[in-house]
């Protein structure tokens, strides 16, 4: 008689079905409970590998490369899906939420968590690139308060302002962490800094990452929906495409040494700009969020393997304070300093600048400057990352239900009225089909 004994790419393609049915069905079953998908994920990531049969210990500094790389790919994959939700048309008057959040409370938080890691007593430099880690709001995590799916309408300011936060922060943060590089370097070698940062980290890269986002956003949207019919990419009904568009956007703008977090949301506002009002935009969003919940349950998993490896075990009280503050200070401080003179009721304002969610986009910056330069305490930074990304999931996933159907009926909306997909959606805010043109198919 065999062995019963399964092997272990039995147990592995069995754990695997098992998380794809999981991805499928919780956010169905989680979503009128205090709870989130993220939640749930780090408590079964922390039970399997807390496991003895379990050998491995997911540490990110014990797997540099592939912590830098697994975080790359789940961002950019979230950054398309978000761009591919925003119904509101590119405007610099309807998108002044954004600014604001990124010209105004992007820039405070880093300042602020730099400070308080100095306070802390974390080396300059790290605490420079603590701050420009932990202060984007992260695409991938912030599920629950973003827009719906294209053209459902479910597009009010919080969650727009958000979820187009989160697409364009992460772009923009990443000349601080490069700063935080070049200074580490610079300390090295003692060669000049500030005219390369400038000139290369800042200007060049950022408008490579614009530039070569909407060319390749234009290629797509040509590609898709503006050739002769019988050869455009929308009747083959395929959405990954969206994917397709996302490698090749990320793909190019790095190889021109541009920021490709940048270009694939741009890339994704482009695209749907292209034929706003076309059906195959939700089959594109639908693909990529699949994907991307795929992929963030398995990073969710192994973050909570890393939780119960020792992840945390460098902190100290002064660090805990520290993240505390990060989250419940500084973020809605300087939130609200960003909120000042925009037309919006107080619980809208409270709402935006609370909900400034932290995770995998933070995961990957520490893991791509410690990549490129040498810093001190790592592993404590690394800690303190950590603890402040498990803090927001549990604080913010514990919240976001309540705080976001609150929200929804003081606006007058029913949060708890039926979804019916096949009614026609509200109008887009522009760039409908002229008169007298049908709607592709």
């Amino acid at each position: 008689m065999p062995a019963l004994e399964p092997s272990l790419y039995i147990l592995t393609l069995t754990g695997l079905g098992l998380l794809i049915a999981l991805v499928a069905w919780l956010p169905l079953a989680l979503k009128r409970l205090p709870l989130s998908l993220p939640i749930i994920c780090i408590a079964l990531g922390a039970g399997l590998f807390s496991l003895p049969q379990v050998g491995l210990r997911p540490l990110p500094f014990s797997y540099p490369e592939i912590t830098e790389r697994f975080t790359e790919f789940v961002v950019i994959i979230a950054l398309m899906g978000a761009g591919l939700k925003i119904d509101r048309v590119f405007h610099v008057r309807r998108w002044a939420v954004t600014w604001r959040l990124l010209a105004i409370t992007m820039p405070l938080s880093i300042a602020a968590i730099a400070l308080l890691g100095v306070w802390a007593g974390l080396p300059w430099l790290v605490a420079l690139l603590l701050g420009a880690s932990l202060a984007p709001t992260d695409p991938v995590l912030a599920a629950d308060v973003q827009v719906g799916p294209p053209k459902t309408g479910e597009e009010d300011e919080v969650r727009f302002g958000l979820t187009s936060e989160a697409g364009l922060n992460d772009g923009l943060a990443f000349p601080f962490v490069h700063l935080a590089i070049v200074l580490a370097l610079s300390s090295q070698t003692g060669e000049p800094w500030l005219a390369e940062w400038l000139t290369y980290n800042l200007a060049w890269k950022l408008a490579a990452g614009v530039l070569g986002g909407w060319v390749i956003g234009r290629l797509f949207g040509w590609l898709t929906f503006r050739v002769p019919s019988e050869s455009k990419l929308a009747r083959t009904g395929d959405g990954l495409i969206a994917i397709a568009a996302t490698f090749v956007s990320y793909g190019a703008t790095e190889m021109l040494h541009g920021y490709g977090f940048l270009a694939v949301f741009v890339t994704a506002l482009t695209l749907r700009h292209s034929h706003r009002q076309h059906d195959f935009h939700r089959e594109m969003h639908d693909v990529t969020e699949q994907v991307e919940r795929l992929a963030m349950m398995v990073l969710l998993l192994l973050f909570g393997g890393a939780l119960v490896s020792g992840l945390l075990r460098p902190l100290t009280l002064v660090d805990v304070g520290l993240a505390i503050a990060v989250l419940l200070v500084v973020r809605p401080a300087a939130g609200l300093i960003g909120m000042i003179g925009l037309k919006a009721d107080r619980g809208e304002k409270l709402t935006l600048a609370f909900f400034g969610i932290r995770g995998v986009g933070s995961i990957y910056y520490v893991a791509y400057a410690l990549n490129h330069a040498a810093f001190p305490d790592a592993e404590r930074l690394w800690a303190i990352v950590g603890l402040i990304i498990l803090l927001s999931i549990l604080i913010h996933g514990l919240t976001v239900t309540p705080i976001m159907r609150k929200l929804d009926r003081s606006q007058g909306r029913d949060p708890d009225a039926p979804e019916r997909p096949d009614e026609e959606p509200p109008p887009v805010l522009a760039d409908a089909p002229p008169a007298g043109q049908t709607r592709e198919t």
